[in-house]
Order: structure tokens, then C-alpha cells, then sequence
């Protein structure tokens, strides 16, 4: 009976991740894009089965990301606004089939005895150009996945780009916003 109770007791304690490294899950992997159209609308799209890596350890308040995003699974939903965005007026992706960003600094804060992740800086090279790239984290976690069999660390992340700094400009004179909106969604599993 103690065992059980033991057991049972170990089970309820809030799963602490240790320094790991972790493999992005591609089917709970993507970036979401939202853009004001003319002031009217917003234009959404999104880049699904990104793939990478993440190092996290959340006792030292370390972490590393490394994500590649597959620009031809780019979806908006309309077909001709995917090939549209695909062209060389925007993500040219027959030049740059890939985008990718590499963490440089992982900020944590305190909420009560948990370190959780808060920001992450990192370089975005996108249309063959870096630039720096600040995500905020909106929440973050780590738990047993019953169908991994593994522990998963992942969360959600926002951030709001200039897409000029890219060279993505097209529109902006006409009034079509350069301010872009990310949602970008994580989850890897333990190695």
C-alpha cells in the first residue's frame, strides 16, 4: 500500500524537465502568419511540418532552438494566393526553398517556484537575408506524452516582423502593411 501511495505521489509531482535535447515533432510544428490587407482585412496563411531541434534545461535556465521551415508547405487556403506568395514577388522559394531560425538567448522569469521560458532571440534568415528576431513566449511546458512515450517540451511563441527587412516589399506602397504577425507552435520530443 505505501508503494502505491508512493508511486501515486511521484506521479502528481509537476513533470520538471532536465537538460535534454529534443526532436520538433513535424505534425505540432508550424508558423502562422497574419497581415492587415488595405486596412480592411487580414490576410492568414501558414508553413506547416517544421522540423529542428531544441536543448532545454529548465533548472539552469538554458536553452538552444534550431527550426527549418519548408516554404513550399505555405497554405493559405486559396491556391492562386499560395503560388502568388511562393513567387519571386514574395518568398521566392524556387531560390529559397527553406527558412530557418536559430535561438542566441533564452530569457526565463519566475512564476512562483517554476522557471518558465519567456523570450527567445534568435536570427531569421528568410529570402537569403538574417536578421534578429525577438519570440515571446505565450506559454510553455513540458510533459509525458502517452503516445510518444517520451517527454515533450514545446509552447507558443509571437512576434511581429518588418517583412521589408527581408526584402519582401511588394504591396507596401499600395498600403498592404510591411508589419507581419508570427504565431509560431512548437512541440519536440526527448531524444
Amino acid at each position: 500500500m505505501q508503494k502505491l501511495i508512493l508511486t501515486t505521489a511521484l506521479i502528481a509531482l509537476p513533470l520538471v524537465a532536465q537538460g535534454a535535447t529534443y526532436e520538433i515533432d513535424p505534425p505540432h510544428a508550424n508558423v502562422r502568419f497574419y497581415i492587415d490587407h488595405f486596412g480592411t482585412s487580414t490576410n492568414a496563411g501558414g508553413f506547416y511540418n517544421l522540423t529542428g531541434t531544441v536543448d532545454y534545461d529548465r533548472s539552469a535556465k538554458k536553452g538552444a532552438v534550431d527550426i527549418t521551415i519548408p516554404m513550399d508547405n505555405l497554405n493559405t487556403g486559396i491556391t492562386h494566393f499560395d503560388e502568388s506568395l511562393k513567387s519571386k514577388d514574395f518568398f521566392n522559394i524556387e531560390t529559397y526553398p527553406t527558412a530557418r531560425f536559430v535561438s542566441t538567448d533564452w530569457q526565463f522569469r519566475q512564476t512562483g517556484d517554476k522557471k518558465d521560458v519567456a523570450q527567445v532571440t534568435g536570427n531569421l534568415t528568410l529570402n537569403g537575408q538574417t536578421h534578429p528576431v525577438t519570440l515571446t513566449a505565450t506559454k510553455f511546458n513540458c510533459y509525458q506524452s502517452p503516445m510518444h512515450k517520451a517527454q515533450v517540451c514545446g509552447g507558443d511563441f509571437l512576434t511581429t516582423i518588418d517583412r521589408t527587412n527581408w526584402g519582401i516589399d511588394k504591396y507596401v506602397a499600395m498600403g498592404v502593411s510591411k508589419l507581419v504577425t508570427l504565431n509560431i507552435q512548437i512541440e519536440a520530443i526527448k531524444k
